[in-house]
């Protein structure tokens, strides 16, 4: 199998398990938005939520995956399973204490976390102290999936990638279940989410256990830290832990000058989010993990020329997948909230609000996807400091253009802030690594972005023209407005499939093989 076939196999295995925890999490936010609406009580959630969630992308997702996925492919690799399985343990082993330790210490200082990056709530009476018992009951779940994401490293250098991607289904349904069950009998009702999200967290690790065993992965504790090996994951992790912190810094101050706005802009600004993360988390974080161990072996075999090949390989893939999904998001926000969330506590304020976050967002996807696939290229050549440097100078531009958005535009500009910063990072990216990796020719992308506008344009105005034959923000009608949305989608995916086809597009016969996959995995 080439190393295109293997990227593009397992982005359709992801990109099919990340879909069914995407609807998961779809249907999570609607039980959410109907439940609690888009207030008081959900604004302290999602803010309380932000913590674990953040340390997660800190240790997990982010910077332990970037250090120990590289290391541990070159050992498994080249140096054989024993020698990779031993590794494994002493990580299993250092990681559980650390993550120990950071529960307990996040416990202890919740109230000055939460007082920190939720400083606005303090005007409310009652909404900081919620918001505080959220997070204590919450933050054991950072344990949890930084165990998870550990397992996930190992699992997809060995070729496994559908399990683990499909586990935060399990999250979405715990939640769902709590809220649903168990709200009628807490006091306040929100907590019911938070009983749900630990839970989740535990059921997610549980999950991984049957092919840990089949690969003789169960760990076993090792305390042999100082280990060249270990040493060397540790070097990679400080500076990628910077990195990580800064990009989430970014999120943290969005949501702390979120909490001066007016009631219910943490919420939109959450919700805006959720969506605009339903096409990243299928097609973008599957294809930037899959690419990440091929890039690894090509880095440590040094084949260069290989190396720069599987890069603009994906950053064309990204290109063609992306870039109708971006005007799809600007286009259906308003209808898929109103057909999705508007009932019970969620109004049309509340979807037209909502719907103007995710438009503002929308344009930052695909700067966003460049950058999943820019990053790693530079993990794979051990460099994570330039990343670290680009996310900070990504850093002053996010703050400033939000405390220069946020008074015209609300929560509105703050997401605009968050797009215009994600494409600084992401041109920054693209441009230093031109010069690391000379290999690396874009050249080539120049000709199929032109012949992608014509059937981009012709998608968007069908799309248009379907939408606008529906009021929108009128409750009820929802067959009508289901019929209206599944036929704007339906034209729109024909109308650019055809076109993409008609003009030989580099990359849509490969997308459309990752979606054969997601809709007929197995046949064939």
């Amino acid at each position: 199998m080439t190393d295109r076939q293997q990227i593009t196999r397992s982005t359709g295995i992801l990109g099919a398990a990340t879909g069914l925890s995407r609807i998961g999490g779809l249907v999570r936010d609607v039980v959410v938005a109907g439940l609690f609406g888009a207030g008081f009580a959900t604004d302290a959630f999602f803010m309380a939520f932000t913590i674990p969630n953040l340390l997660r992308r800190f240790f997990a997702e982010g910077s332990l995956t970037a250090a120990f996925v590289p290391t541990y492919s070159e050992i498994y690799h080249l140096q054989g399973e024993d020698e990779a399985r031993r590794v494994a343990n002493i990580c299993w082993t250092l990681l559980t204490l650390v993550m120990a330790v950071v529960v307990a210490a996040g416990i202890f200082a919740s109230p000055w976390l939460v007082g920190a990056i939720g400083h606005g709530f303090a005007a409310t009476p009652g909404k900081l102290a919620l918001t505080d018992m959220l997070n204590r009951l919450m933050f054991p779940y950072i344990f949890f999936v930084s165990l998870l994401a550990l397992a996930t490293g190992i699992l997809n250098v060995r070729g496994h990638f559908f399990l683990p991607a499909v586990s935060p289904l399990v999250l979405n349904l715990s939640m769902i279940t709590s809220g649903l069950l168990f709200s009628g009998w807490c006091d306040p009702p929100i907590l019911s989410l938070a009983f749900g999200v630990i839970l989740g967290g535990l059921l997610q690790l549980l999950m991984q256990i049957p092919v840990l065993r089949r690969h003789r992965q169960l760990p076993k504790p090792d305390f042999h830290f100082f280990d060249p090996a270990v040493r060397k994951i540790t070097r990679l992790m400080i500076p990628g832990l910077f990195g990580v912190a800064i990009y989430q810094v970014n999120v943290i101050i969005t949501r702390l000058l979120a909490s001066f706005l007016p009631e219910g802009s943490v919420s939109y600004l959450y919700y805006g989010q959720r969506l605009f993360e339903f096409p990243q988390g299928i097609f973008i974080v599957s294809l930037a993990q899959a690419v990440l161990p091929t890039l690894s072996r090509q880095a440590a075999e040094n084949d260069r020329p290989a190396l720069a090949e599987s890069v603009r390989f994906a950053l064309m893939l990204m290109l063609v997948g992306i870039l109708p999904a971006t005007v799809g998001l600007i286009l259906c926000a308003e209808p898929v909230y109103s057909l999705f969330f508007m009932r019970g506590q969620f109004g049309s304020n509340a979807v037209h609000q909502s719907a103007l976050a995710l438009a503002a967002y929308a344009p930052g996807l695909l700067c966003v996807g460049f950058s999943r696939v820019l990053a790693p290229t530079f993990y794979a050549l051990k460099d994570t400091r330039t990343p670290v440097l680009i996310s900070f100078w990504t850093l002053l531009i996010n703050v400033g253009l939000g405390l220069l958005l946020m008074g015209p535009m609300r929560h509105v500009g703050l997401a605009l802030a968050l797009s215009v910063a994600s494409l600084f990072n992401a041109l920054l990216l693209g441009g230093v690594l031109l010069r690391r990796l000379p290999e690396l020719n874009l050249r080539p992308m120049l000709p199929a972005l032109m012949k992608l506008i014509v059937p981009v344009m012709v998608m968007g105005l069908a799309v248009w023209s379907i939408l606008g034959s529906v009021d929108w923000l009128q409750p009820g009608n929802l067959l009508h407005k289901g019929v209206v949305l599944t036929l704007a989608v339906t034209a729109g995916l024909l109308l650019y499939g055809g076109g993409c086809l008609l003009f030989r597009v580099e990359g849509a016969d490969r997308v459309g093989e990752i979606i054969r996959r997601k809709l007929f995995r197995g046949k064939g």
